[in-house]
């Protein structure tokens, strides 16, 4: 077991279901171990199951069927070092579970649909992300997860999407304007009309102005910069690679964005692009690409996904150090 912690750091992952949410936490676990840290699924505190959810015709996205009076609660108890008795969902049965007990820890992260819904949770949090898949992406990734592993047919797939899609845009969509940092995953414009999806256009969109975070950039802070990097120290097949970065606005906010649209075909040469990344909050050159190395079969490692999951878990660490000020924590073996 860990130390008691000294003080609670607390995450947020927010995200729709299928949109890299358990990949983001098993890099996350890379960086902080797991025993440091300790993650909590917020479907944990639905207050409907699904049978008095289907019979009040709501989905789980609708903020009535969650407690969030509890979820508040809870998490504030968490933050200031107390154990809580959380309620425990169950995904297989769809029945609510007995509670079990949860002390704090180092890092607690609360991941699920709702994390910066509630704006009392909001404001305990120290760093938050939203994982943003486009539509197009979204579908195309669903029915392939929901038809090879679970045994769906394409229109029973596309028929659930479309009818979580209000819900979606009403309680979900809308938390992307309040975090930190959000990883949007869209489809790429290096081919024309493509339809397979697999070769993506990642954004990572950086809020400015945040106290104590660096936003990543491109060779030149505040520039806007278009990159090819394929050719002599980067593998690149059809369609190749391109970088962008540059300052926008998100939501009224002021951000900065770095891109890349395509996929890398050799994880190793990810050094000669790490090499011209700034403020990645990486400890010694090359760690980046260490850690998307460590776990080349991880969803999105070729692309954007993967990178950018990596330089946000560098910045929750670094978030997590600059808070406690303990600059001990070395990326576990």
């Amino acid at each position: 077991m860990s130390s008691k912690p000294g003080q609670v750091v607390l995450i947020g992952v927010a995200g729709d279901s299928g949109c890299g949410k358990s990949t983001f936490l098993r890099r996350l676990a890379d960086l902080f171990g797991e025993e440091f840290m300790t993650v909590i699924c917020l479907d944990d505190y639905h207050s409907l199951d699904r049978k008095q959810r289907k019979k009040a015709g709501v989905t789980a996205l609708n903020p009535k069927a969650n407690n969030f009076d509890l979820m508040y609660q809870q998490i504030k108890a968490l933050k200031e070092g107390q154990t809580i008795n959380k309620p425990i969902y169950n995904h297989e049965t769809g029945m609510i579970d007995p509670p079990e007990l949860v002390a704090p820890n180092h890092v607690v992260v609360i991941e699920g649909l709702h994390p910066l819904y509630d704006e009392r949770v909001r404001d305990l949090l120290d760093f938050s992300v939203y994982l943003d898949i486009s539509d197009e992406v979204k579908i195309a990734w669903k029915i392939q997860r929901d038809m090879a592993e679970r045994g769906h047919r394409y229109e029973d797939v596309l028929a659930s999407i479309n009818a979580r899609k209000p819900d979606f845009e009403a309680y979900i969509d809308v938390q992307k304007q309040y975090a930190d940092v959000v990883i949007q995953v869209l489809p790429t414009k290096l081919i024309p009309d493509d339809k397979e999806r697999k070769v993506l256009r990642v954004q990572l969109i950086q809020r400015e102005g945040v106290e104590g975070f660096e936003t990543a950039y491109l060779f030149d802070e505040g520039s806007t910069i278009d990159w090819i990097p394929c050719g002599r120290k980067l593998t690149c097949s059809y369609p190749g690679i391109r970088m962008h970065y540059g300052p926008d606005a998100y939501f009224g906010n002021e951000v900065s964005i770095l891109e890349v649209d395509g996929q890398f075909d050799r994880l190793e040469e990810l050094i000669y692009v790490e090499s011209h990344l700034s403020n990645t909050s990486t400890k010694y050159y090359g760690e980046m690409t260490e850690l998307l190395l460590k776990h080349r079969e991880y969803p999105g490692s070729t692309n954007g996904t993967g990178l950018f999951q990596v330089i946000v878990g560098l910045k929750m660490r670094a978030t997590y150090e600059r808070l406690t000020q303990k600059p001990k924590l070395a990326v576990q073996a």
